[in-house]
């Protein structure tokens, strides 16, 4: 018998833990409350960010020096102890670069109480983006940030800086719409410089963030989906650092 009444009992705490504890697990699910140090929400994401590696060496940022929207003269130690997101773009551009703008302007919201980050952005069409251009530009976009900046400069500079410095293309071309072709990838730099990305599922390093689907688009006709999320996640990670 006094099995019995201990069988009743353990069933009894069971089932009302279930009904108090079990939809407030589920909830915490949906809306995303699961605490940090949850063992359930530690992933793989939780790592440090690669380093970009050419010939055995770090790839750091190379040296240059352009005009901003404000006729100021800025260089890469003007980034020094920042984080920065790197892209390049035309004021022009008919397709893509408005979509990568927008995604930055979402990114410079969130991060904007934060004095160590910022966002580098590189005209592919110097001859046309002066730096007044490039103000108008910002104010469309509402480009504000005092650490954003619009740079303009040396035509053959630029190029060596997107294809060489970062390998990320870009070209004149009068058979695309624009006049002028680029990837639309973001590159991310830590405080000291350095080219960093998270590995992908077959723990390669992404190396770039695809900036021309937004995160409400969530993913291309092509299929190919969105990378502002996992951007600015590991932002905050060398943020962190």
């Amino acid at each position: 018998m006094k099995n019995k009444y201990t069988y009743v009992w353990v069933s009894l705490v069971i089932l009302v833990f279930g009904i108090i504890f079990i939809p407030k697990i589920i909830e915490r699910i949906k809306t995303g409350t699961i605490i940090e140090h949850d063992r359930m929400n530690q992933t793989e994401a939780d790592e440090p960010l690669n380093f970009i590696y050419l010939n055995n060496e770090k790839r750091k940022v190379p040296s240059f020096q352009f005009l901003n929207q404000d006729s100021l003269l800025i260089s890469e130690k003007d980034y020094e102890g920042k984080v920065y997101v790197v892209e390049f773009f035309f004021t022009t551009c008919p397709t893509i670069c408005p979509v990568m703008n927008s995604n930055l302007v979402e990114i410079q919201e969130e991060f904007r109480d934060f004095d160590n980050f910022g966002v580098a952005s590189f005209t592919i069409n110097p001859e046309y983006d002066t730096p007044r251009i490039l103000k108008q530009y910002a104010e469309k976009y509402g480009i504000n940030d005092m650490d954003w900046h619009l740079m303009t400069g040396n035509r053959q500079a630029i190029y060596d800086l997107a294809n060489i410095g970062f390998n990320i293309f870009a070209a004149e071309n009068q058979g695309v719409p624009g006049g002028f072709e680029h990837s639309g990838l973001f590159a991310l730099v830590d405080k000291n410089g350095y080219l960093r990305s998270r590995t992908d599922d077959f723990g390669n390093p992404i190396i770039y963030y695809r900036g021309t689907i937004s995160e409400s688009q969530g993913e291309n006709d092509e299929g190919e989906i969105q990378e502002v999320s996992i951007l600015k996640e590991d932002i905050k990670k060398l943020l962190n650092e």
